[in-house]
């Protein structure tokens, strides 16, 4: 008996050294070594301070700033809950929320068709990016509030316009961070970093 476990107990204790421990050790240095950025998460700094993370959406209420899709994790952006809603397309609940949703986006001021991302969430709660047209809509508020003229502002949109990736996997997108950051910048806000809320 056993000359048959010697080497069953052998073998799994030297797999598990080796795809358990070795392996993932030896890809997390490849990678890290490879691709640095995204290793340590693709952080976006300001000054030397960490601001956030290009992949890790995060909330900006501010009528100076773009906003983010709606979150339903946890709180709203928490990478620590990260989840959708859902809820099905014909629950009541949802149709409510996206009714009141579409009301505020209207008494805020934007016109026309309202982007279904203006008022819809993400899969994972997190997502940093909104589409072109839902910064459009907002753009006329954010012209406002920084007291500059709209067409600045559409031109430092359409440069941070992602296009699908690769040029064809998904549709073209916009990363708030990046481009809350673009306006601070360009129109030398004195604030801080920007921050979740501010």
């Amino acid at each position: 008996m056993l000359t048959f476990l010697r080497p069953a107990l052998t073998l799994l204790i030297a797999f598990t050294l080796i795809t358990g421990i070795a392996y993932p050790l030896a890809m997390t240095e490849v990678a890290g070594a490879l691709f640095p950025a995204q290793a340590k998460g693709s952080l976006v700094a300001r000054d030397g301070t960490v601001v956030g993370s290009a992949l890790i959406g995060q909330a900006f209420a501010g009528e100076r700033y773009f906003h983010p899709r709606p979150s339903a994790a946890g709180a709203g952006y928490d990478a620590a809950a990260s989840s959708g809603t859902n809820l099905a397309p014909t629950s009541a609940t949802l149709a409510e929320r996206l009714k009141t949703d579409a009301e505020a986006l209207r008494a805020a001021g934007i016109e026309g068709p309202i982007p279904a991302d203006a008022i819809t969430t993400s899969g994972s709660g997190l997502d940093p990016h909104i589409s072109p047209a839902y910064a459009l809509a907002q753009l006329p508020r954010v012209a406002k509030a920084r007291g500059v003229d709209a067409e600045l502002v559409r031109n430092l949109l359409k440069v941070h316009i992602e296009g699908p990736q690769l040029g064809v996997f998904g549709e073209p997108r916009v990363n708030v961070l990046a481009l809350n950051m673009a306006l601070d910048k360009a129109f030398a806000e004195a604030a801080a970093a920007p921050a979740p809320g501010s």
